[in-house]
């Protein structure tokens, strides 16, 4: 196995496509990558193919690797726990019918329960969910409600996947307070 500083380099080769590196990059780090995401995963098929996006990320933006923000390794691992996790929030996650074409996601939520209880809770939500900025809460909907990826909200809204995962956070936690008070 290469070493770290290796592990750069061959990083450094692939964004220049040079698929010998590739190769040699994915015998290398595969099986560590792959061990990373069987843990989050629990599902050895869901693991493998997960994987094998994770390297088609990996091709594809080898170019976005920079050594002086972190380690190698540190960068594949990062790519391969994002997309584990995204493709766990696409299993577990409620998903809602597509909301472009103006369809009032509101009307959905609560669907399933006892009409006074959703009642309550729908205009709870509500009021919660007003308190929160429109284009916030619009990305708090498409992620959690449509199962947008960060990277899918990045590129929608026009902002870096970190102002996204901020954006998130906070409006999850306005949420909750709020939901809480109520």
């Amino acid at each position: 196995m290469p070493t770290l500083p290796d592990i750069a380099e061959l990083v450094l080769a692939t964004a220049r496509g040079e698929r010998l590196a590739f190769k040699q990059l994915y015998d290398a780090t595969a099986p560590k990558l792959f061990g990373t995401i069987l843990r989050m995963s629990r599902s050895r098929a869901a693991a493998e193919e997960v994987l094998q996006d994770v390297f088609l990320k990996i091709w594809s933006n080898a170019s976005q690797f920079s050594a002086e923000s972190g380690s190698a390794m540190g960068w594949l691992n990062s790519i391969a726990r994002n997309r584990a996790i995204d493709v766990l929030r696409q299993k577990t996650e409620l998903t809602m019918p597509q909301g472009d074409d103006g369809e009032d996601w509101f009307a959905h939520i609560g669907e399933g329960r006892d009409r006074e209880t959703e009642m309550l809770d729908q205009n709870a939500l509500r009021h919660c969910l007003g308190q929160i900025e429109p284009e916030k809460r619009s990305c708090v909907l498409l992620a959690y409600y449509e199962g947008f990826s960060r990277e899918e909200l990045a590129e929608r809204f026009g902002q870096p996947v970190n102002t996204i995962k901020t954006w998130l956070h906070r409006s999850l936690a306005t949420l909750k307070m709020c939901m809480e008070t109520r």
